[in-house]
């Protein structure tokens, strides 16, 4: 018996958010797929309560392959209550658990109050004082807030921090440098509308520092060619954003795939 085609490179989507409806009605193909193209580990977000649980829950469906991260996301700070406040210390004892979060601020649409963000945020941060667990971090339209609170915390966290979905300027990253974290970079980087800050912040990003993610089913590559029917992002266009990611930083897309994998396994502590 034959297998399938399996590409020579690897990756490791560090952000998938595979417990999204979008994903109800064919997640064992979506995962086949990006098995196919070289994903070959993924790490689903948790952003509340629920959502934790469900990612916790899929992964042991998918033991080696995926992992998960659980936390309050800014959007769900106000959900963030003694009782759930407990019951998400329980699940980060979880071998799937590999990070905590996504928390952080997002003070663009303010789902929850700012201020129940920051205390959100600030209880994630004494945990990971506490736990050897990676952060997932968020920020939107929240940089000082955010660095503020971060800087605190920073040189007490046990195993530090990755902000996702970075898609900041120049003078942002280089500021966030100094808190020595990761950065993720999704398919904003192809965004010719949007993506112009991310596209010469990439170049500056330590190679020790890079992580590649999806954030699927959401940020589909503006710059997909053939352009997918759907508009469903998914973690198989992973090579897709690496390429992307090469070709600004003047790297062969092996040399990035080999350098993000090993930083990925580095952070989240993967087998």
């Amino acid at each position: 018996m034959c297998e399938e085609p399996v590409a020579e490179k690897k990756y490791i989507d560090i952000g998938v958010n595979l417990t999204s409806s979008r994903f109800d009605k064919d997640l064992p193909a979506v995962i086949e797929r990006a098995r196919i193209q070289g994903v070959y580990q993924q790490v689903v977000t948790g952003t509340n309560l629920a959502s934790s649980l469900e990612a916790v829950a899929l992964c042991q469906q998918y033991p080696s392959s995926l992992y998960a991260t659980a936390g309050f996301h800014p959007h769900h700070a106000s959900e963030n209550e003694p009782a759930s406040w407990a019951e998400l210390q329980a699940i980060w004892q979880q071998p799937e658990v590999v990070a905590i979060g996504e928390t952080g601020l997002d003070f663009n649409r303010n789902f929850s109050p700012p201020q129940q963000q920051l205390d959100s945020f600030e209880q994630h941060l004494q945990a990971a004082c506490t736990l050897p667990l990676p952060m997932f971090l968020h920020e939107r339209d929240a940089q000082d807030a955010f660095f503020e609170l971060l800087a605190h915390y920073r040189p007490r966290l046990l195993s530090g921090a990755v902000l996702h979905c970075f898609t900041g300027s120049p003078a942002w990253l280089k500021r966030l440098l100094d808190l020595d974290i990761y950065f993720g970079v999704t398919g904003w980087v192809g965004d010719e509308r949007r993506g112009e800050d991310l596209r010469a912040a990439v170049p500056l990003i330590p190679a020790e520092r890079l992580l590649v993610e999806t954030d699927a089913p959401y940020l589909l590559p503006r710059d997909m060619r053939p352009k997918p029917k759907s508009s469903r992002n998914e973690p198989a266009y992973l090579p897709h954003i690496a390429q992307t990611v090469a070709y600004l930083r003047g790297q062969s897309l092996s040399a990035i795939a080999k350098q993000t994998t090993d930083n990925a396994k580095r952070l989240f502590q993967l087998s």
